[in-house]
């Protein structure tokens, strides 16, 4: 049985957008190991559409000497999205229609993570999908940008682990808590 395990830099005020503005000063070795742990458990990665264009605009032409380089490249990739039709980055597949059947499906044989993708990891979380959810929130407030939950379904949520960096970010491991 495979699993979905979705990982976002998020800032105290709740935003996702935009991490490359803020979140680098805290990016020290222990968060490297847990984005690390985490892209080496999965078998594929899950993106949305915007996450999916943006990245397909960078790594199939970022320095080859960059390690990440040719595993975002290599990677096989699952893209979530109604409007597009013809992936142009490698290994790429895209999920349309029926999205929770298809996702329900590929669960049953792979590991998925995902990266980014906030519609994505917002509607993922509300159908009860995500089997962990990632929150590396960082000690600051950036005050403007797409935040990770907005109005929407309420989903009770069961903390599974919570860890201090040195650098102030916690990392705080969540799933789906068991219906009562």
């Amino acid at each position: 049985m495979g699993f979905i395990k979705a990982s976002l830099f998020i800032s105290l005020d709740g935003v996702i957008e935009a991490p490359e503005a803020w979140h680098f000063p805290y990016f020290d070795d222990q968060m490297g190991e847990v984005v690390g742990r985490l892209m080496g458990e999965a078998e594929a990665t899950l993106l949305g559409r915007k996450t999916y264009e943006g990245f397909a605009a960078y790594w199939p032409n970022a320095d080859p000497s960059d390690p990440t380089t040719e595993l975002m490249n290599s990677a096989r990739k699952y893209v979530v999205s109604n409007t597009l039709t013809d992936p142009t980055w490698q290994n790429t597949t895209v999920i349309n229609g029926d999205i929770a059947a298809e996702l329900t499906r590929l669960k049953k044989s792979t590991n998925l993570s995902t990266t980014g993708s906030a519609s994505l990891v917002r509607w993922l979380v509300e159908q009860g999908m995500v089997d962990e959810l990632h929150l590396l929130v960082h000690p600051i407030v950036v005050g403007h940008g797409e935040k990770l939950f907005t109005d929407g379904e309420t989903v009770p949520l069961k903390l599974l682990s919570s860890t201090t960096f040195d650098s102030g970010v916690l990392h705080l491991v969540y799933t789906n808590a068991d219906p009562e």
